[in-house]
């Protein structure tokens, strides 16, 4: 089973990827991972990324891409993996298909998780204020400015992504408004149909 996950911060994307690494035994490949461990592997993809990185520079999405073709190569992902956080752009859906067709490789299911945005920041200034009232510190993720900022980002740069594989038709929807096991039940559906 090869998978991406789509959908905004805050979505329910790591949570459903868990779901689906222990019901179908295949990893969850981080591309944020996946570059720290090539880089301290020295792979020769490691070794590029590591010098634009100590430049200060973002990795290309052929460097992203070639990290991604290199751990798709280990033994825990050839029967299958799940991509939750790339592509983040059309440029690296079109990267990434091209490089699964070197491989005869497709992928099983493209699943986006709708969500309404003014729910989410709800969710989020709540768990911000529950942390709060609790003595807790803030995560940097949790805090209503920043996730404001992520979802922007997301809205210009990633939402576009769904459009080009629904265009393809390969697109999935499903409601991730839904509770956690209607969310994975909907997903389990989505993947057999």
């Amino acid at each position: 089973m090869k998978l991406i996950l789509l959908g905004p911060p805050g979505a329910g994307k790591g949570t459903q990827a868990a779901r689906l690494m222990e019901k179908h035994g295949i990893p969850q490949l981080s591309t944020g991972d996946m570059l720290r461990a090539a880089v301290k592997a020295g792979t020769p993809v490691g070794l590029q990324a590591k010098a634009v990185m100590e430049a200060g520079g973002l990795v290309s999405d052929e460097i992203v891409v070639g990290i991604i073709a290199d751990r798709m190569e280990e033994a825990d992902a050839r029967k299958g993996f799940i991509l939750d956080g790339f592509p983040r752009t059309v440029a690296q859906a079109q990267a990434l298909d091209a490089m699964l067709a070197t491989k005869a490789m497709k992928l099983d299911g493209i699943v986006e998780l709708k969500v309404d945005e003014g729910a989410l920041m709800a969710r989020i200034e709540k768990r911000a204020a529950e942390t709060v009232a609790a003595g807790g510190v803030v995560r940097a993720d949790d805090n209503p400015e920043a996730f404001k900022k992520r979802l922007v980002a997301y809205r210009e740069q990633t939402a576009p992504v769904s459009a080009y594989y629904a265009s393809r038709g390969a697109l999935k929807t499903v409601d991730g408004m839904a509770s956690i096991d209607d969310v994975t039940r909907a997903i389990n559906a989505a993947l057999v149909g």
